[in-house]
């Protein structure tokens, strides 16, 4: 059970503050398809930053003394690094939908494009492969939370909460959890995401009563642009062994299908991403999991084959959004450029 538990954070953290991500642009009107090429972009941003950082002798020397907490300081950093590369990158999508007032889901899916060539080249020219590590070795474990931390030596026993969320488990993760919960007070209980909704609905309205209906868009996809980017590190942290390859396995589109089936709404989405991350978990793990500790790996024992565990989250995904996408209310005015002079 706590692998089970640790694994659907692994994969759900990264699909709920992406899907969160998708949120923020759609409420202020702007389509992001682009969350998947944001992510890569992200991805490749954190783990350069790390990959240069770890060869620091600051660093070596905080690792040769155990000293977890500069190790943790450094992931907050390259967290930051990655969603500052997002936000930027986001700025295409803002340009060209607002400025341009192009069509946002062929600018989207240019980004999408764009973002795995540009990654490719620049680790082809860094390391002459096509993968970027974040070091030599165990990486991720210097960004693991372990009981050593919390005065507990190596062979103590704290018990099942303590070994499931206090132990092996990424700080990033919690990060990501606590930046949701803010954001989306952000989003539905101050007059910042107010206005950031409004420009979604009826931005003529907002328009109207003096609201900046091209700065509320800029600032929505912005932020999309940073959390995607920040989810991006996350699942190359998490997820891909600390690489980046120029891919996240679908993660961006995955969360976008969250966000829909999650209709918008941040507490929808949270239960949708674990939803997801639990059956991504039983496709990557089922042959390890065991569910009552008698060593008995029952889904391994069904004799199904290993396809069909891996196929199972993109199939539950295209069932779920054919029973609820019927329900689901996207913003009226998602995907429409906006024209000051229309009523």
């Amino acid at each position: 059970m706590t692998y089970l538990v640790q694994q659907t954070i692994i994969y759900s953290v990264p699909l709920m503050i992406v899907a969160l991500a998708g949120v923020f642009a759609e409420r202020s009107g702007i389509i992001n398809l682009a969350l998947e090429g944001i992510m890569i972009m992200g991805a490749f941003s954190g783990v350069m930053f790390t990959n240069i950082m770890m060869n620091s002798q600051w660093v070596m020397n905080a690792y040769r003394g155990g000293e977890y907490g500069k190790l943790q300081l450094l992931c907050l950093f390259a967290l930051l690094a990655a969603a500052a590369i997002g936000a930027v990158f986001s700025l295409l999508l803002s340009f060209a939908s607002i400025n341009l007032r192009s069509n946002q889901t062929i600018s989207g899916t240019a980004l999408n494009l764009l973002a795995p060539a540009i990654v490719l080249f620049l680790i082809r020219i860094i390391t002459k492969q096509n993968t970027l590590f974040l070091a030599q070795g165990d990486a991720a474990s210097w960004f693991m939370i372990k009981k050593t931390m919390f005065g507990y030596d190596r062979a103590a026993d704290i018990g099942f909460f303590g070994n499931t969320f206090l132990h092996k488990t990424y700080l990033a993760d919690y990060l990501c959890i606590l930046l949701f919960v803010i954001l989306s007070v952000i989003l539905y209980k101050t007059r910042f995401g107010l206005r950031v909704r409004s420009c979604g609905e009826n931005p003529q309205a907002a328009d109207s009563l003096g609201i900046n209906v091209k700065k509320m868009r800029y600032a929505g996809t912005t932020i999309s642009g940073a959390l995607a980017g920040l989810g991006g590190f996350v699942y190359a942290l998490t997820t891909a062994n600390c690489a980046a390859n120029g891919d996240v396995a679908g993660f961006g589109f995955l969360a976008l299908a969250v966000m829909i089936f999650g209709n918008w709404k941040p507490l929808s989405i949270a239960g949708a991403s674990f939803l997801f991350g639990l059956f991504k978990c039983i496709a990557a793990g089922y042959s390890s999991i065991d569910i009552n500790g008698d060593g008995i790996y029952w889904l391994k024992d069904l004799g199904v084959s290993s396809h069909f565990y891996r196929l199972l989250p993109y199939l539950i995904t295209l069932l779920v959004l054919a029973f609820t996408s019927k329900n689901s209310r996207a913003p009226k005015a998602e995907g429409i450029p906006y024209d000051k002079g229309q009523r």
